[in-house]
């Protein structure tokens, strides 16, 4: 593994790339270069007969997203059978608080925009967290917390998006084509096969995994399910004699492509909104935007704060000893980061002028949860420091 690597695989600097991602589509929607910005995004790349002739944009959302969610769905399972999260009341707690932190924000959606015709589906844009931008602010501001803070977070914001991904692929599913789906599972099962086989060619796997993503997007569910599918069947424990699980092996080849390229490159066009000024008012003041923001900021706090507590008080989970009450808030502020798969959700649920404005409010919503949780961390990482 190169020292560039490990240099990308680090929190921080993922999160220095998104968010440079993110300022670059901001600036190039905005600025002279918007209509060659739109029509890169908008450019149609691949072949008609597989029915696979996407835009570029489409590309990085249902691609490039399929490697990042690859990717976490590589790091929890390792979690649930080899790391902390193998004991069950520890295991229960992210996933409980993950729960509450998708529950209550759409909860609380529905709630502020009532009536709002355009929330039919647009409930589900405040359910998810980022977990690149996410760990990348534990990083930077939160050095003096425990480790298990930073685990608690991964854990929730992992579990998060794949129940993200679920209601992705329960809620917009069109049309459902039984062959694709019946050669994607087909397709599942001899990579599981592989795997038991302890067969280690890469290029053996390479045509399962691209057919199994084609299978997945051509049979109508979400093409990020494959990556998510595909982890889950991946081998974590070492045999006698292995250095490396292909579990922590892929991860640690991947993780930087995912980090580095994949989620950058999806923020590149995803994150491209035109701004005016009464685009900038309607944030603050169209109850789809209010919906979304609230949904982020407040929804996450307390469902995540809520539940978790709730299942400690009922002592189906526990928190970590070195983990307080206070620093459960302060990492529980994060959650309303929602930016990648909120994003997602945002492009999948609305359309024109609604779509642009629920991606605005979900960047105002994660830049505000950003900046009150750093806020938080800091005070907590301080405490600890003293302590």
């Amino acid at each position: 593994m190169t020292e560039f690597g490990r240099y990308l695989r680090t929190e921080t600097v993922g999160g220095f790339i998104l968010l440079a991602a993110t300022a670059i589509a901001l600036i190039a929607a905005n600025g002279p270069w918007a209509d060659v910005y739109f029509t890169v995004r908008d450019t149609e790349l691949g072949p008609h007969f597989l029915h696979l002739n996407l835009t570029v944009g489409d590309w990085a959302k249902d691609g490039l997203l399929a490697l990042f969610f690859f990717v976490a769905g590589l790091e929890l399972k390792r979690e649930l059978v080899v790391g902390e999260l193998s004991r069950l009341k520890n295991a229960l707690l992210p996933v409980i608080a993950a729960i509450g932190g998708m529950v209550v924000p759409a909860l609380v959606a529905v709630g502020v925009a009532w009536g709002d015709e355009r929330m039919g589906q647009a409930w589900a844009i405040p359910v998810a967290t980022d977990i690149a931008f996410a760990l990348g602010v534990l990083a930077l501001t939160a050095s003096g917390l425990p480790s298990s803070a930073r685990l608690f977070l991964l854990s929730l914001a992992v579990v998060d998006d794949l129940g993200a991904i679920l209601v992705i692929a329960i809620v917009f599913t069109g049309s459902f084509d039984l062959l694709a789906a019946a050669a994607a599972v087909a397709l599942l099962v001899l990579y599981w096969f592989l795997q038991r086989m302890r067969v280690r060619t890469a290029w053996v796997y390479v045509p399962v995994v691209v057919g199994t993503w084609i299978a997945v997007h051509s049979c109508g569910v979400h093409a990020t399910i494959a990556g998510v599918a595909l982890a889950l069947l991946t081998r974590v424990r070492t045999d006698p004699g292995e250095e490396e699980s292909p579990c922590l092996r892929l991860e640690h080849r991947l993780q930087p492509w995912s980090a580095g390229l994949a989620v950058p490159v999806f923020a590149l066009f995803a994150a491209g909104i035109p701004i005016d000024g009464d685009a900038l008012g309607s944030l603050f003041t169209d109850r789809l935007a209010l919906a979304v923001i609230v949904g982020l900021v407040v929804g996450k706090l307390v469902g995540i704060v809520g539940f978790a507590l709730l299942a400690v008080r009922l002592g189906v989970a526990r928190l970590p000893s070195e983990l307080g009450k206070r620093d459960l808030v302060a990492v529980a502020t994060l959650g309303g980061v929602g930016f990648t798969v909120s994003l997602l959700i945002a492009d999948l649920a609305l359309d024109g002028p609604d779509m642009e404005l629920a991606k605005g409010a979900v960047l105002v919503a994660s830049m505000v949860a950003s900046l009150l949780a750093a806020v938080l961390l800091m005070r907590r990482s301080k405490a600890h420091s003293a302590g």
